[in-house]
């Protein structure tokens, strides 16, 4: 790697302005992606500011109906919430299924967030849950801050600090992993509240994360698995590659929904959600 200056920054502030003075800046959350990127030298920042160690950025609570959840808040953390496991089970049980150990106790909803990987999980629940993402300059919905493939509203010098959102009545997520990276091939994540179902899926759509409005109009005159027996979605707009076609993709979107809607409902969705033929239980 070349050579860079780290930084332990404290706060949010101090963070800020850190990547003000430098020439080339990068924050350093988990390190997931960005370690990789400087190791195969596509990268090489000036200097690394790590989010790591900044308490305003840690942990899940409840700000009166709403609960926020730290950008710097690792996936082990949120898959092990007591508030997220008893309120949003779709939410822990994503988190949980995140990588391998190491990466679940390293990587962060912040920096997973940023960088928005087109495979990635929490952009689904972020779009269903029509959460908030919170920055050092702003408040952004999730509908407007994810625009594209790796691609988001952040500016430069900008610091994903949280989360924020109502819990919902219902929530499940499903997901059929790359069998090598376990990033999503198709991941799906439902929620269910007073205004209706938002249905969001990621690791599927050819520009990053995408609402399935076909599957909420079903699922919101019948919130169960069966509704979605015979749904089908269009796969003009969905990713092709070595793993799995447009088509074979959008078959996993369905097979993935029912999965989700049957955590959704308290149920194993594991065992008890159907997948395509040919294929193995995530």
């Amino acid at each position: 790697m070349h050579q860079t200056t780290y930084h332990r920054a404290q706060s949010v502030e101090e963070a800020a302005n850190l990547a003000q003075g430098a020439s080339d800046p990068r924050y350093l959350s988990g390190g997931m992606t960005l370690l990789p990127t400087m190791k195969q030298r596509l990268v090489a920042p000036s200097d690394l500011i790590d989010l790591r160690h900044v308490d305003a950025m840690q942990g899940v609570s409840e700000e009166g109906d709403m609960i926020v959840i730290g950008g710097a808040t690792c996936h082990n953390d949120i898959a092990t919430s007591e508030i997220l496991q008893s309120k949003v089970p779709g939410l822990a049980y994503q988190a949980s299924h995140i990588g391998d150990p190491m990466v679940r106790h390293m990587g962060t909803i912040g920096g997973s967030i940023a960088n928005n990987d087109p495979a990635a999980c929490y952009p689904s629940a972020m779009i269903a849950m029509n959460a908030v993402i919170r920055t050092n300059k702003r408040e952004v919905s999730a509908e407007d801050f994810f625009t594209g493939l790796f691609d988001t509203v952040l500016e430069e010098g900008e610091i994903v600090t949280g989360v924020a959102f109502q819990a919902p009545e219902k929530s499940g997520y499903g997901k059929f992993p790359n069998p090598a990276s376990r990033y999503a091939m198709a991941g799906v994540f439902v929620a269910k509240t007073a205004d209706g179902v938002r249905v969001a899926v990621t690791g599927a759509g050819d520009d990053g994360v995408f609402r399935a409005t076909g599957l909420e109009d079903a699922l919101a005159g019948d919130f169960s698995a069966a509704s979605l027996d015979g749904k089908s979605v269009d796969s003009s707009n969905l990713m092709g590659d070595i793993h799995a076609s447009p088509e074979y993709r959008a078959a996993l979107i369905v097979a993935m929904a029912k999965r989700a809607v049957v955590l959704a409902n308290g149920g194993d969705p594991d065992t008890k959600a159907a997948t395509p033929a040919g294929t193995a239980a995530a």
